[in-house]
């Protein structure tokens, strides 16, 4: 499992985007993004930079 740090994660709008993108990438068997830590949770077989990409094309940045 893969984690990431999203600051700009405020809302339920916010997760779903993420999950949704990120839910579509290949190797990815699940997503979950919460609010309260401003994670994001992925298990699967892609790697970090497509997770980040898709993360970046849901409209959020990843904090390092």
């Amino acid at each position: 499992m893969s984690a990431f740090h999203v600051p700009e994660i405020s809302c339920g709008h916010c997760t779903s985007a993420i999950e949704q993108e990120v839910g579509q990438v290949p190797g990815v068997d699940k997503v979950v993004a919460d609010v309260d830590t401003k994670m994001v949770e992925v298990s699967g077989t892609a790697s970090d930079e497509t997770i980040v990409a898709a993360i970046a094309e849901a409209g959020f940045a990843v904090a390092f």
